[in-house]
């Protein structure tokens, strides 16, 4: 099936193995993530989604607050497996920080209160959307990246670290760097199980 579009989507992975050596400069990476978060749709035009984008010191003091705070609560005999899950994280050039702004789900709860316990869970729908037009963006853009989840564990350490609004709620952290490492082999399961067609 010849499409542009799926063509784009099945080049995109999960890449675990990263590295600083990104093929275009911070300046050109941080106008991709800013257009591609801009670009992807939310109910009621919202733009709940926020981004945090970090390089370089800001970059590492981001998986160092991580590897700070897994150290508190996983046991120290079995560290070793997080400290090299992470290292490999902040081997990367850069991390994307995804957030929605919890103001902006409270104003529209009050404007149209019949879809009041909807807008959570499309503020879900947004940043799962934002997430996957900027991975696709950078992996156009030939950079590697992951999509990891330490919130909420993280989220005080994140918020002091950086003063981020209070009204901001952390979803998602997506290091992303160069490819130091071929794909896994990705697998699917069978059309039969996911799929219905009706005709």
């Amino acid at each position: 099936m010849p499409n542009p579009a799926i063509n784009i989507y099945k080049q995109r992975r999960s890449q675990y193995v990263i590295g600083k050596d990104i093929p275009i400069s911070q300046t050109v990476v941080t106008a991709l993530i800013k257009e591609a978060v801009k670009q992807a749709p939310t109910s009621f035009n919202s733009q709940s989604s926020r981004a945090v984008i970090l390089f370089n010191e800001q970059h590492d003091k981001f998986w160092q607050l991580v590897m700070d705070t897994l150290r508190k609560i996983v046991p120290a005999d079995s560290f070793e497996p997080t400290e090299k899950k992470i290292n490999s994280f902040a081997a990367g050039a850069g991390t994307v920080l995804f957030f929605e702004d919890q103001d902006v789900i409270k104003g529209l709860q009050d404007k149209f209160p019949l879809y009041a316990d909807n807008f959570p869970v499309w503020s879900e729908h947004a940043t799962g959307i934002a997430q996957f037009a900027v991975w696709t963006a950078l992996s156009e853009a030939d950079i590697g990246a992951s999509l990891q989840h330490y919130n909420p564990i993280i989220d005080d350490a994140v918020f002091e670290a950086w003063d981020l609004p209070s009204s901001w709620k952390l979803r998602a952290q997506m290091p992303f760097g160069s490819h130091e490492a071929p794909f896994g082999e990705k697998t699917y399961m069978n059309d039969e199980e996911r799929f219905r067609v009706f005709s």
